[in-house]
């Protein structure tokens, strides 16, 4: 029985050796024109069908040589291919220094099919070459045997322009690391006043030195603590939308330091609950203990007078997990189509169409779903808003507990809250 398993095994072995082997590829660098250009060829192979280039990262433990050049080609798939010995790669590098270095692959054995077993194309890659910043590079390649001496040889080329450190790959470069292009500063900068923006950012332990720029405004500021860094900059005229840019001055770049950029946003507003203009002391009861996103009219007045006041509140319907109808005393007539209000100082009253979008939804029960209603005194709902009576009520804060359960409900994560202004309130809840 031993020698039967053993001839068995030996037999394996055998069908096995005698299977052909898929070519593969082994590279080294080559100077000079190859041996082959010597000899007179009677055929040759055809050039290639592709050629493509990519950087890559391949070790963070390389730093400055960590990033390379992919290379990948696929030949063509005629009867020649069975000719082919290797492919030769060189490229050419123009910057403030001129590179060139040419790489030879051999194919590991003769190709046996115009196509691989599985039926794709032959297709092989070399990652090599060291990438340098911002860089032209010319990537040119053919197969050998080349074509004999005075005929004009098949042969592809690409260029390739390297990008800079902002670049996600280059970033890693150690002479983008010393520029800063792994800080992350997390820039936020929002206008106080018509005179006051604050931006705040986070601080790189490569430097201690920063210029702050909003329009034609600046300031400097020294810090040497790796914290988050407040700073109130004095401006002239509208800051709203304005992009504000931080310059570091760091040891290894000077003045040439990667500069980091945001956008000046309307400052949240704090606001007291005993002011008499603050029915809005809601905002802050759902950003701070809803976990909720809010946003109000007064907020969004460019954007509002930019799309139009129906389109703003349905982009914002659209996109919000609840919507969120806070009333008062006002004294409106409630019924679907016939809500009017009385007049008040703020043409552009959003609380009558954001009705309108209630009523369009309830006549189709497509959204119903996300609204809610909330009251600080006893109001009837019936008599002021009768189409509202199909909607959640919530009585705060006699029902604030309650009403905070239904919002964190939405998503484990962050519910976005989005309310609407009562007839005569201050500020505009949706």
């Amino acid at each position: 029985m031993s020698l039967v398993l053993l001839s068995l095994v030996a037999l394996c072995r055998s069908a096995r050796s005698t299977m052909p082997q898929e070519p593969n590829i082994q590279c080294g660098f080559e100077a000079g024109p190859s041996p082959e250009w010597m000899i007179q060829h009677t055929l040759t192979p055809g050039d290639l069908r592709d050629l493509r280039v990519e950087p890559v990262r391949t070790s963070a433990a390389a730093k400055d040589n960590s990033i390379l050049m992919n290379i990948s080609w696929t030949l063509r798939a005629d009867a020649s291919i069975r000719l082919l010995k290797a492919t030769k790669i060189c490229v050419t590098g123009k910057s403030h220094v001129q590179s060139y270095s040419c790489v030879r692959c051999n194919y590991t054995e003769a190709f046996q099919s115009q196509t691989r077993p599985s039926g794709g194309k032959w297709t092989f890659s070399y990652i090599g070459f060291p990438v340098e910043l911002s860089t032209l590079y010319l990537i040119g390649a053919h197969n050998i045997p080349n074509a004999n001496m005075n005929e004009d040889g098949p042969s592809l080329s690409v260029n390739f322009t390297s990008p800079g450190c902002l670049d996600h790959i280059m970033k890693y470069k150690q002479k983008c690391i010393d520029a800063g292009s792994l800080w992350e500063p997390n820039i936020t900068a929002c206008k106080k006043n018509e005179k006051m923006v604050e931006v705040n950012f986070t601080n790189s332990p490569l430097g201690d030195r920063y210029m702050i720029l909003i329009q034609y405004n600046t300031s400097v500021i020294l810090e040497n603590k790796l914290t988050r860094t407040s700073v109130v900059i004095p401006v002239n005229g509208e800051s709203e939308g304005a992009v504000v840019q931080v310059t570091p001055y760091f040891r290894t770049c000077g003045n040439d330091c990667i500069r980091r950029k945001g956008i000046v946003v309307l400052c949240p507003q704090t606001v007291s609950p005993s002011s008499p203009d603050n029915i809005c002391y809601f905002t802050e009861f759902l950003q701070n203990h809803c976990r909720s996103e809010v946003v109000l009219e007064k907020w969004q007045k460019k954007r509002i007078a930019e799309v139009g006041p129906l389109q703003w509140l349905t982009t914002q319907k659209q996109a919000s997990d609840k919507v969120i109808f806070l009333l008062s005393n006002a004294a409106c007539d409630g019924a679907c189509g016939q809500n009017e209000c009385a007049p008040r100082e703020n043409s552009q009253d959003l609380f009558p169409l954001a009705f309108n979008l209630f009523c369009s939804d309830l006549s189709s029960q497509t959204h119903l779903h996300k609204y809610m209603v909330v009251y600080f005194r006893r109001a009837d709902i019936k008599d002021n808003y009768n189409a509202l009576h199909v909607c959640p009520k919530y009585h705060l804060m006699k029902d604030a507990n309650a009403f905070r359960t239904e919002l964190l409900r939405v998503t484990p994560h962050v519910s976005v809250g989005k309310w609407s202004q009562s007839c005569h309130g201050s500020c505009s809840p949706l």
